[in-house]
């Protein structure tokens, strides 16, 4: 007989209850981290994001498979033996750093090579963190003791880096000091784990007597997979509305994501939070009040309300499928194939939204997809399990489910085709939903993506070549255009749009558009007609602008314009010094560069000042009002010139909107950036 006492269930849970903290909060920050670290290579496209963010779901499926295989068939000593060893070959592979052996040419797939670098750079020690959780609680579980709040624990550790990152981390310390830190961090981590793996070999009860608790069935093994797999697609597939078509508001992910993990950390932190009766009778109302919000005329409602409506949605949602969730875990000795199965469910949520949906889908079908998909879920749950429920509540219950996920199906159907009629053209990729439009008057028309309009063309063909939009002759492009000296030009256009600085081209020009989304070169040759109008030669280079630029050899560009938005803001490492240096080596000496930085949320004028301090530029910002009735939108562009002396021409001089830009600067470079200190 075994004497060794058994520490207290007080004390036994710190060690671990520290180690899952640390290694959650590590797993989260290490994902904005890298994906930043990755962006001067690889480009800003959305793209590149949702690599990042596969990769991270894999590597999680990956680890949970990890810890479930090592506890199943290894006894606690082999465990140790072999995790320890991992997490030594992690320490070797540390700081963070990006191998040069990765940097991109132009003529590799981006897919598998940013997928290499990230394995190279992160890949080891973010696996040997994915495993934490299950791993750890699977040893708690050994110890006699039920482990699943370490679970709410794991999630709260990641809510709090989630919500730290922007505001407490990228806004003070460069990538590379971020890198140091977080490797430190994981030193820390491992430190721990071979304390708690020690201090179990001492006080692990013998357990061999017990008899073991039976498999779970298959049917329940199902449900878990799919309760992890609906919340994950309807958190993508909202948060990609509210950003794309509601409000391309910073930081907008991140209400979510967080609510998100909240319904996990109070789903399996205690029984109390989740009220079965409460939830299931709000979600009806949830499903159906954001599918009205899906409607065309219930769209243009307030932001902020359709803000609030779809988080409150959201949550409810998520409370509802992690509470049945919870409510289905299984015994103790069961869980890491309990965690596999999550983590499972999540994988398949995000590879149907970032890489099915984008192939499956025109416009982001998703999202009511999966509002029918969990009105569906609600009535399985009612079916399945009635504890609690009078025989005519029941009834109601399931004839009201059911006929909502019917409305549901048939809502998305009709939406669907309502959109496409009203639509002339509308289609779907890797980087997103665009749409090209008329307007009720048939006057003009325009290309869009999500709210964000991205250039429009008059319908009559005898003024399809006048500027519209952002472009206008008054705007800071177009005086900085017709400052230029009357020889054949060169202009240089970051970003295509519909193609509408092509209507600045005479014959002689060369008028050559950066675009890295193929779909938008489709429609703007398809819809409007500037680019095929064009008297001078129009060139279309596909690909990130940057990398794009990096490759090629100095163009002496008489204007080089930087027109690409993501969402509704120019992509970061387009505004950084080292972007900045490489726009002026393609300049010609007494060229202009243009920025157009309009934006309802940032600020970007900071930002290019630090710019032109640097590199000693001067300045104009030109900020103009719209005119609606011309298809004319007020827009503020900076224009920068090598000396003061080019902008002493007539168009310039002859404008009221134009002024030197006196701010405070705010330098952004490669590895340091920040979104706080620009909002508006």
């Amino acid at each position: 007989m075994d004497s060794r006492p058994e520490a207290s269930p007080e004390v036994s849970l710190r060690l671990p209850a520290l180690t899952i903290f640390l290694s959650a909060f590590l797993l989260f920050e290490v994902q904005p981290l890298v994906g930043k670290l990755v962006l001067p290579w690889f480009g800003g496209s959305a793209g590149v994001w949702t690599i990042c963010l596969l990769f991270f779901q894999l590597l999680l499926l990956g680890g949970y498979l990890y810890a479930h295989t090592l506890v199943r068939h290894l006894s606690h000593r082999r465990q140790v033996l072999v995790h320890g060893t991992l997490l030594l070959l992690a320490a070797a592979c540390l700081p963070l750093r990006l191998h040069p052996g990765f940097r991109p040419t132009g003529s590799e797939q981006p897919l598998g090579h940013l997928l290499g670098l990230l394995a190279v750079t992160v890949g080891l020690p973010y696996f040997l963190l994915a495993t934490t959780g299950p791993l750890v609680q699977a040893w708690v579980a050994r110890q006699g003791q039920v482990p699943y709040r370490l679970f709410a624990l794991s999630n709260l550790a990641s809510m709090l880096a989630l919500l730290a990152y922007p505001v407490a981390v990228e806004p003070f310390l460069p990538l590379r000091v971020q890198a140091w830190t977080w490797s430190l961090g994981f030193l820390a981590f491992a430190a721990l784990v071979f304390a708690l793996a020690r201090r179990n070999a001492r006080t692990l009860v013998r357990d061999h007597v017990e008899v073991p608790p039976p498999a779970p069935a298959a049917g329940r093994q199902l449900s878990w997979i799919l309760l992890a797999a609906l919340p994950s697609v309807l958190l993508m597939a909202v948060t990609s509305h509210l950003s794309t078509n509601v409000a391309p508001i910073p930081f907008l992910w991140v209400v979510p994501l967080a609510l998100y993990l909240l319904s996990f950390i109070l789903c399996f932190d205690s029984e109390r939070w989740y009220r079965r009766g409460l939830f299931l009778s709000l979600l009806p109302l949830c499903l159906a009040g954001m599918a009205l919000l899906l409607l065309p005329d219930f769209r243009r409602g307030a932001v902020r309300w359709q803000v609030l409506a779809f988080n409150a949605g959201l949550f409810v949602a998520c409370m509802t499928a992690h509470g049945e969730l919870a409510r289905l875990k299984p015994h103790p000795r069961h869980l890491t194939g309990f965690y596999l199965r999550l983590s499972l469910g999540g994988a398949l949520g995000g590879l149907f939204v970032a890489v099915a949906a984008p192939h499956l889908f025109r416009s982001y079908l998703e999202l009511p997809l999966a509002l029918a998909a969990f009105a569906l879920l609600a009535l399985v749950s009612v079916i399945r399990d009635r504890r609690g429920m009078k025989p005519w509540p029941w009834r109601v219950a399931v004839f009201g489910f059911g006929l909502l996920t019917g409305g549901l199906l048939g809502h998305t159907i009709l939406t669907d085709l309502a959109e496409q009629r009203e639509a002339v053209d509308r289609g779907r990729n890797f980087y997103g939903a665009l749409r090209v439009f008329d307007d009720r008057a048939h006057t003009w028309r325009s290309l869009a993506h999500g709210t964000i309009l991205h250039g429009a063309q008059f319908l009559d063909p005898a003024r399809a070549r006048l500027p519209l939009t952002y472009y206008s002759p008054d705007s800071g492009v177009g005086l900085a255009i017709a400052s230029l000296p009357p020889r054949p030009r060169r202009l240089g256009v970051v970003g295509l749009g519909a193609g509408s600085l092509a209507v600045y081209g005479r014959p002689g020009d060369l008028v050559r558009f950066y675009e890295i989304n193929p779909l938008v070169e489709t429609f703007a040759r398809r819809d409007f007609t500037f680019l095929r109008d064009c008297p001078g030669r129009v060139e279309v280079v596909l690909g990130d602008a940057r990398l794009s630029l990096d490759r090629e050899p100095p163009e002496a560009y008489d204007l080089l314009a930087i027109d690409a938005f993501s969402s509704d803001a120019i992509p970061v490492h387009l505004l950084t010094r080292e972007a900045f240096a490489l726009y002026l080596r393609h300049l010609a000496p007494g060229g202009f560069l243009a920025v157009h930085i309009s934006n309802r949320y940032l600020d970007l004028k900071p930002v290019v000042q630090a710019a032109a301090l640097r590199y000693g530029l001067a300045t104009r910002l030109v900020d103009t009002d719209g005119d609606d009735e011309d298809g004319i939108y007020g827009s503020t562009w900076i224009v920068l010139a090598r000396s003061e002396a080019a902008f002493a021409t007539a168009p310039f001089t002859g404008s009221e909107d134009a002024d030197p830009l006196r701010v405070e600067p705010l330098v952004w470079r490669d590895d340091f950036s920040n979104l706080f200190r620009i909002l508006k």
